[in-house]
């Protein structure tokens, strides 16, 4: 967690500076995003909300977000579905930025067939970026670290 802090206080003041609001929709992160990013002190200024999606029944109820997913999304663990859960985040709370993750944790790989260490992340906003992140480990607690840094890194890249 230490390693997010300074990314979550950069990303705080950027968004406090701005008057600018961020909500989080996290998968395989397990809430890491989110809690870094509250780590910050006045975070109450920016960060409206955030929720771990981690099964169907979680996005149906949380997000509204049924079963299947729009043909244009495909499945789970892509970037359009990153995208997905982004871009519902933020418009149900209402932010200027929303921040969509989902992934394969591990120590295994996800029923989609993707290997462990395998996140797409995402971000809606005014302007808008997804990737897809690699590690090449089954090592679930590094995952989770790996994917909460990246996604804090993109939110990150995407208000410079």
């Amino acid at each position: 967690m230490q390693e997010l802090l300074g990314l979550a206080e950069r990303i705080g003041a950027k968004l406090k500076a701005r008057k600018e609001t961020v909500a989080v929709a996290e998968s395989s992160a397990g809430g890491l995003v989110s809690a870094a990013l509250l780590s910050v002190p006045g975070a109450s200024a920016y960060f409206l909300g955030g929720s771990v999606i981690y099964t169907r029944q979680a996005r149906r109820a949380l997000l509204g977000i049924g079963h299947p997913l729009p043909e244009e999304v495909g499945r789970a663990s892509t970037e359009a579905y990153a995208r997905l859960l982004a871009s519902t985040m933020r418009e149900s709370v209402g932010a200027v930025w929303g921040v969509g993750e989902t992934g394969a944790t591990g120590p295994s790989g996800n029923s989609y067939g993707d290997a462990p260490g395998h996140s797409c992340i995402a971000i809606a906003g005014p302007a808008a970026k997804a990737i897809t992140l690699e590690t090449g480990s089954p090592d679930r607690v590094a995952n989770m670290r790996a994917f909460a840094r990246r996604a804090l890194e993109l939110l990150d890249e995407t208000l410079t």
